[in-house]
């Protein structure tokens, strides 16, 4: 019986001597007790997004992959298993379920203290988007997915739902709290779900409806994508829009200083939902660690790293760019958004100001280079052959240098220094994937309004970046292309893949066509999968010991 109250021990409860009144024990009403509770519900996941979420997203896309040095890093194959889509249900990259869950049953406590719904709308609107949000998490990334809209009893057996009646039930939620939420735009409002939120949140969940309500994951086919709700895309975008609350400009420091850690006090419009983050106060924000250069914490030799400073740690450099996405980020003749990739020479940073210098960066005296193409140590130093699914660089210049690198999450020592946590805000939801997805809606055949056409949307992304405009409207792989340039990096490659249609495709090491450098041939690398089953991942391990009721995802 107790294996089926996830939602209710993964909460984290470890003082097993205390009872828990709280559910029958009116809580206090007054603004400031709500505001204290919804906090925890708010910022509830800011671990999940600051680690395991992005490594589940980001490595199972084309951007990155894992990579290891002489079984530094292998981690049990967890990074390359996720970025050859040979997912393990052991595999911490995407053993998160719980967590989520956990966040669910948070506000279902939150809307149970405010009295429920009926008895504050308003009040517990907040707390239903943070569910719907959390719950569209699972629906996303796991397929079929509980929807717990009220706190489990004892004894209840919490039961899977279908992918399509969860993103029904999403869409139901969110289309009742948004006239109850909140139309601010400002400091009171930065993290937490507001109207723009919750309307950003039904975009995402309308242009990938036909990908949720597919009858199971191998049957949406993007060749023949057909989607009802195209025309309300455009009419959610066009009240973000019309709200004129939010602008795509960049500021005065550019696209790069988006990401920046200090991007919290740059008062960034173009952010319309954050998780905030902060190195003391706020942690769990580690995306940078495994983007550096496996040495560049320093120059080896007591001198500062790239950053500029010596970051004070250790650092993981065990993601690399695939050589399709390094193709991608740098294919325009100029585009700001390539100031963030480390390609070829590594040159230091100004560590005041984040700006890319002219000075080379040297370790132990020696200019560091970066190959786009990632090639694999096939030998060890006793002529044994290692197996290429360690997906192993070796543990030398040369091996930590295979592949580009990214500088989109700067760091600085101030925040490394403290668990390697980081400053920086993530951004969820902005202005900019507003715009182009009304451009993708428009494409797919939904209404032009307000006299934006494809083009002219496409246009505003690439003039604020520098970068090419074009002519034309713009076909759904140039806008799929062009997702891929501004949301690099923030957790939308996979979900845009899918919708695409490239998810399937060979990229990186998840390939037909890997050139195996220990006898020259061409062939498939060993271990990767092109199931349309890996469009969501297995349910974790722990997960199915805690919910002895449910089965594991067809095809794990």
């Amino acid at each position: 019986m107790a294996a089926t109250l996830m939602a209710l021990t993964s909460v984290g409860c470890t003082d097993l001597d205390v009872t828990p009144e709280s559910q029958y024990t009116q809580y206090p009403a007054s603004d400031i007790a709500q505001e204290a509770q919804l906090a925890d519900v708010y910022f509830h996941l800011r671990g999940t997004l600051g680690r395991r979420y992005m490594e589940a997203q980001s490595l199972a896309s084309d951007e990155w992959v894992g990579i290891s040095f002489d079984g530094d890093y292998y981690d049990s194959g967890t990074y390359a298993h996720t970025c050859l889509h040979n997912f393990s249900y052991s595999d911490p990259s995407i053993g998160w379920y719980d967590d989520v869950m956990a966040g669910i049953t948070k506000a279902n406590q939150a809307i149970f203290n405010m009295g429920g719904i009926e008895a504050s709308p308003e009040g517990t609107a907040p707390a239903r988007a943070m569910r719907a949000y959390y719950t569209w998490i699972l629906m996303d990334s796991f397929g079929d997915t509980p929807i717990l809209d009220h706190l489990v009893q004892e004894g209840e057996a919490v039961v899977r739902q279908p992918r399509a009646d969860v993103a029904r039930w999403i869409e139901s939620e969110l289309l009742d709290i948004i006239p109850l939420l909140s139309d601010k735009n400002d400091a009171t409002t930065y993290g937490k779900p507001n109207k723009w939120m919750a309307e950003a949140l039904l975009v995402k969940l309308y242009i990938n409806w036909p990908v949720y309500t597919a009858a199971d994951v191998t049957q949406y086919d993007a060749a023949s994508y057909s989607n009802e709700h195209l025309q309300d895309v455009v009419k959610y975008c066009d009240e973000i829009i019309e709200s004129g609350l939010f602008d795509i400009a960049a500021g005065s420091n550019g696209y790069r200083s988006k990401f920046f850690p200090d991007n919290t006090e740059r008062g960034i419009k173009d952010f319309i939902y954050v998780m905030p983050f902060d190195a003391l106060t706020q942690q769990g924000f580690q995306y940078c660690r495994p983007r550096i250069w496996r040495q560049g914490r320093n120059d080896g030799e007591g001198g500062p790293g790239y950053f500029g400073s010596d970051i004070g740690n250790s650092t993981g450099g065990n993601f690399s760019m695939t050589p399709e996405m390094s193709d991608l980020m740098m294919a325009l003749s100029h585009d700001d958004r390539q100031e963030n990739i480390l390609a070829g020479q590594i040159y230091m940073f100004d560590p005041n100001t984040y700006a890319k210098t002219s000075t080379p960066y040297k370790y132990k005296g020696e200019n560091i280079v970066l190959t786009k193409t990632i090639t694999l140590k096939r030998k060890d130093a006793d002529g044994n052959v290692i197996d290429p699914v360690q997906t192993n660089t070796g543990k030398d210049v040369n091996g930590w240098s295979q592949g580009y690198k990214s500088v989109k999450w700067f760091v600085i020592a101030s925040d490394f220094s403290n668990g390697r946590n980081q400053s920086n805000d993530l951004p969820i939801f902005r202005y900019a994937d507003i715009l182009l997805t009304k451009a993708e809606a428009i494409t797919r055949g939904a209404t032009a309004t307000l006299g934006q056409t494809p083009q002219s949307l496409f246009n505003i992304i690439r003039s604020y970046v520098n970068a090419p405009t074009i002519d034309h409207n713009p076909s759904l792989q140039e806008l799929l292309d062009e997702r891929g340039r501004e949301f690099f990096d923030e957790n939308w490659r996979r979900n845009d893949m899918i919708r695409f249609g490239t998810f399937e495709s060979n990229y990186g090491f998840h390939t037909t066509q890997w050139l195996d450098p220990l006898d020259g041939q061409v062939k498939a690398f060993p271990t990767a999968r092109f199931d349309k089953e890996c469009r969501i991942f297995p349910i974790p391990e722990g997960t199915l010991n805690n919910n002895t009721n449910w089965k594991q995802n067809p095809g794990y």
